[in-house]
């Protein structure tokens, strides 16, 4: 986000809540409305009712569960931050994860807080990111990245795997590395959506990695001084 905002009851914090549980969703609701510069803007039970409903009511804070039944909620945070950028994405979880908070950084969270937070809490947190300003504390995010870099290293025969890559999968990786959710790399490179996850798939198989976010810190691993060859001949 550019720049901070300021939020009035005229023009209050509108604010979209994603939770599989009804009672939660509820109480959210009652919480934020309490508040004089707070509006809670919808609210969705799934990925896709979120993803099918935020979009058309321009939310200026997404509080999303992590686990939904038929996703989770840092996959709806990438995808809505790909349609509204200014969006801050606050992430509500009843578990103190590594590799949760790891995705919410990957996928532009703005926050990550517990479902144990005080409600005075979470109201704080919520004017916070919808200020433009982050709830991640820079030296967590700072250590969460080193460890990530130091245990989820993609195995040593790099050169021989990337070099089994297709131009077009190097383009992705890339990508990848860039922060892009699935339909930017799309409109980036003319693609539908499922060809890059096909494409995806298939790379992450030549890499011998599991997951999207070692292909992301090895593809930021190429671009530093001393990383193997990125996508040049």
């Amino acid at each position: 986000m550019s720049e901070a905002r300021e939020f009035t009851e005229r023009a209050p914090i509108r604010v979209f809540l994603v939770d599989d549980h009804e009672v939660v969703r509820r109480g959210l609701h009652d919480l934020l409305d309490a508040e004089p510069d707070i509006e809670v803007a919808g609210e969705a039970g799934t990925v896709d009712h979120a993803l099918a409903r935020a979009p058309a009511l321009r939310p200026d804070v997404a509080i999303l569960d992590v686990r939904l039944p038929d996703g989770d909620g840092i996959g709806v945070c990438r995808e809505l931050r790909s349609r509204m950028p200014e969006l801050a994405c606050l992430m509500l979880t009843s578990f103190d994860d590594d590799d949760a908070l790891l995705d919410a950084i990957m996928a532009g969270a703005a926050g990550y807080v517990l479902k144990q937070i005080k409600g005075s809490d979470l109201v704080s947190a919520v004017r916070t990111v919808a200020s433009g300003r982050s709830m991640l504390d820079p030296a967590t995010t700072a250590r969460l990245m080193n460890s990530l870099r130091e245990q989820e290293q993609p195995p040593e025969p790099q050169d021989e795997a990337l070099a089994g890559l297709t131009p077009r999968e190097r383009e992705i990786l890339e990508l990848i590395g860039e922060g892009l959710t699935n339909r930017q790399i799309g409109e980036r490179l003319f693609l539908s959506e499922k060809t890059v996850k096909n494409h995806i798939s298939r790379m992450l198989g030549k890499l011998g990695v599991e997951r999207r976010i070692q292909a992301a810190v090895l593809a930021t691993r190429q671009r530093t001084p001393g990383g193997a060859p990125g996508s040049g001949p």
